[in-house]
C-alpha cells in the first residue's frame, strides 16, 4: 500500500477534535485511527508498538546499522473542528490540466481563486465533495510517516539510526503534547510533518493565548427599559470594537499577530465570547493581552463591576528560542530538501504545533511540510506526487541523521 493508498484510508475515518474539553482525546473516535496505525506498525515489523488510553501512538524502527542517532517524526490523528470530518468523500483528478475541479454539490475548486493549483499540473489532484473538509492536515503527515516506516522495515539496504515514531490525538484544539510521553518516545530530538506546501521548513510559531469573557447584562421589558437594561450583546460589540481592527486576521500576514472572534453566543442577559490572541514577539504578545485586560477594566467601570469577566490561558510559546540551539535540524532539513530537488522554504507558521509545546519539555522539533492546501475548509488539497516528495525528503533526512 503505499502514500496514497494509506492517505485515503486514513480521511475515510472521522477523527474531528472537539473544543471546550479537557480531555484528552476530546473524542473517542481519535482512537480509531490510533488503533489501526498501531495494528499496521505491528503488522510492518516496528518494534515496541503501543497505544494507551489516550490514544497517543509510539514505534521504534531500530537502528541497523552502528549508529547512536535516535531521530523522532510525529504526526497527529485529529482533524479540525472547524469544518466537518465524517464521511469524507475524496474526488481524485489525475493529470491535472490547470482548470476548475468540479467538486460536486456544487463547489469548485478553482486557479482563480487558488493559483497555487497551477504548480501541480499533470499531478493528480486530491480534495473532497465539498461538504467536509479533506483531513490532509494532518493524515497527509500520518500517511508520510506510515511510508517511510514502511520504506525503513522492508529494506535492509538503507542504513539508518534508531528512528522513533509517534501519532498524538487533540492537536487542532492545543492539547496534543498535554500527556505525550517523552522518556517512552526516547528521541533525541524530532520533527513534526504538519506543515503546508511542499518545501516547508518552520521553527518559529506564534505565541499562544485563549480568552474567554462573559458579558452579564440586565434584562428589562423594553417597554420600561430606560436607564435599567444593559444588553450583553451590545456590550458584546462594544468590547470587540475597541480591539484594533487591523489586528484582525483577516489583515495579517507573516510576523504580524491577531485576535481572532472565534465564537460569540448570547442573549439580553448573557453572552459569552471567545477569542485566541496570537504573536511571534513575545513584546507584543503580553502586550495584547494587556489590552485586552484593559478594556475590560475600562467596560466594567462603565457599566459597573463585574460586567464582564475574562479568562485568559496560555497555550503554547514560540518554539524558535529552543531550536536556535539545534541549528542542525534546520541545516539537515534544508540538505534533505535540497536533495529531493526542493527548494527550501523557511517562513514562520502563522499558528502553532505539537512541536512547540514538545521542544519546551525538551525535545527539539521544528515543522515540515506534507505538501497540503488550504487546510481547515472545505476547499482543503493535496496531491499524490506531493506527499511522495515528502516521503522522500524524510527518507534524506534519515540518512542524514546515520
Amino acid at each position: 500500500m503505499n502514500t496514497f493508498n494509506k492517505f485515503l484510508r486514513y480521511v475515510a475515518i472521522d477523527t474531528c477534535a472537539q473544543e471546550d474539553t479537557d480531555t484528552v482525546p476530546s473524542t473517542d473516535k481519535q482512537k480509531d485511527l490510533s488503533r489501526l496505525l498501531a495494528q499496521e506498525l505491528i503488522d510492518m515489523g516496528a518494534h515496541n508498538v503501543s497505544t494507551d488510553q489516550h490514544g497517543y501512538v509510539y514505534a521504534t524502527i531500530p537502528a541497523n546499522c552502528d549508529s547512536k542517532s535516535k531521530l523522532g517524526f510525529i504526526a497527529h490523528v485529529d482533524t479540525s473542528p472547524a469544518v466537518s470530518g465524517a464521511n469524507v468523500k475524496p474526488v481524485i483528478t489525475r493529470n491535472y490540466d490547470g482548470n476548475d475541479i468540479n467538486m460536486g454539490n456544487g463547489y469548485t475548486l478553482s486557479p482563480i481563486q487558488y493559483p497555487s493549483l497551477l504548480n501541480h499540473k499533470g499531478e493528480t489532484v486530491i480534495c473532497t465533495d465539498g461538504t467536509t473538509l479533506l483531513g490532509a492536515d494532518d493524515k497527509a503527515g500520518v500517511a508520510e510517516i506510515m511510508q517511510l516506516a514502511y520504506i525503513l522495515l522492508t529494506d535492509n539496504s538503507i542504513q539508518h539510526g534508531t528512528v522513533q515514531i509517534a501519532f498524538t490525538p487533540d492537536e487542532e484544539v492545543g492539547h496534543g503534547p498535554m500527556y505525550f510521553d517523552i522518556p517512552r518516545f526516547n528521541a533525541d530530538f524530532a520533527y513534526t510533518i504538519d506543515g503546508g506546501r511542499v518545501g516547508e521548513i518552520e521553527f518559529e510559531n506564534f505565541n499562544a493565548a485563549s480568552a474567554r469573557i462573559t458579558i452579564t447584562g440586565v434584562s428589562i421589558h423594553p417597554g420600561t427599559a430606560k436607564g435599567k437594561m444593559i444588553n450583553s450583546l451590545h456590550v458584546a460589540h462594544e468590547l470587540h470594537s475597541m480591539l484594533p481592527v487591523e489586528q484582525d486576521p483577516a489583515y495579517t500576514e507573516k510576523y504580524e499577530g491577531f485576535y481572532h472572534l472565534t465564537r460569540m453566543q448570547g442573549v439580553c442577559d448573557n453572552t459569552i465570547m471567545s477569542y485566541i490572541i496570537r504573536d511571534h514577539d513575545r513584546v507584543k504578545f503580553e502586550a495584547k493581552k494587556q489590552l485586552l485586560r484593559d478594556i475590560v477594566n475600562f467596560i466594567n467601570i462603565k457599566y459597573g463591576p463585574d460586567t464582564v469577566q475574562l479568562q485568559i490561558t496560555e497555550q503554547y510559546r514560540n518554539m524558535r528560542e529552543m531550536i536556535e540551539p539545534n541549528m542542525h535540524l534546520i541545516d539537515n532539513a534544508v540538505k534533505a530538501m535540497q536533495q529531493a530537488n526542493v527548494q527550501p522554504i523557511i517562513m514562520p507558521i502563522r499558528g502553532g504545533t505539537d512541536g512547540a509545546q514538545l521542544s519546551f519539555r525538551g525535545l527539539p522539533c521544528p515543522n515540515l511540510c506534507t505538501g497540503g492546501y488550504n487546510f481547515h475548509g472545505r476547499y482543503e488539497y493535496i496531491t499524490q506526487e506531493a506527499m511522495d516528495k515528502v516521503v522522500e525528503i524524510l527518507l534524506n533526512l534519515v540518512k542524514l541523521y546515520k
